[in-house]
């Protein structure tokens, strides 16, 4: 457990100390889109990188700017090896953000760990040739390491970081797990998920920032397990009924 806290935190400060100003521009992006009362989409295609993308949907203390884009083919709720096929599946990306009608001058952050499955490469494609502004959260070294040939990778055995219009890299280590055990052979412990919450709630902690300092108060749901928190957030559900999908 020691060594497991040990080896998350030099992920953080690592990420602290190379992404900060890739963070401070992603945050900048979200402040306009707020200035402006439009959403932002936060997309994870893939099994556990859909976490990414609820960790900052109605959620205590999180913007109420951000829509989460829920899509069940990559779900693991709807199966997991499902989840693994759909997520390799050329064009299912496309399908996706135009489900979601994303539009010219949206905002996407797309969420991957390893960046080279074909349904988030579809999702940047798509979402670019929309006229939609992209941000790539995901592991360069993850992805420049996984071979051209690896069943995942998308036809153009591209990158998320390579397509996208800006990038933070999750510095996440090929494989993930971080953890070796005596007489295990396979490593435990992921880290994926610690690095991509990380990263979202740096970023939309300092478009708040931003905002405040330009004398905005966004919306920011209240926890509805605390007092007052149904009340506080019923202020607002009518500004976003309709144009968040999955609220």
């Amino acid at each position: 457990m020691t060594t497991y806290f040990e080896k998350i935190n030099s992920y953080l400060k690592d990420i602290m100390h190379s992404e900060k100003s890739r963070m401070n521009m992603v945050a900048e992006l979200i402040a306009d889109h707020i200035k402006q009362d439009k959403i932002f989409y936060v997309y994870g295609p893939g099994g556990h990188s859909n976490l990414a993308s609820q960790e900052v949907f109605f959620r205590a203390g999180g913007l109420m700017h951000a829509s989460a884009i829920l899509d069940e083919g990559t779900l693991l709720s709807s199966g997991a090896l499902r989840s693994m096929a759909v997520e390799r599946t050329p064009e299912y990306g496309k399908i996706v953000i135009d489900d979601y009608n994303l539009q010219p001058g949206d905002l996407l952050i797309i969420v991957n760990a390893y960046g080279i499955n074909a349904a988030t490469i579809d999702a940047a494609l798509e979402a670019k040739s929309r006229g939609v502004t992209t941000v790539g959260i995901c592991s360069y070294e993850h992805a420049e390491n996984t071979p051209y040939d690896h069943p995942a990778r998308h036809p153009s055995k591209k990158n998320l970081h390579e397509v996208t219009d800006y990038s933070v890299d999750s510095k996440v280590k090929v494989g993930d797990a971080i953890i070796n055990i005596e007489g295990q052979e396979q490593m435990v412990g992921a880290v994926s998920t610690f690095t991509n919450a990380f990263i979202l709630n740096n970023i939309t902690i300092e478009a708040t920032n931003i905002l405040a300092k330009q004398g905005i108060q966004p919306p920011i749901w209240k926890s509805g397990n605390a007092s007052g928190g149904d009340e506080w957030n019923s202020q607002f559900i009518s500004q976003f009924k309709g144009k968040i999908k999955n609220l």
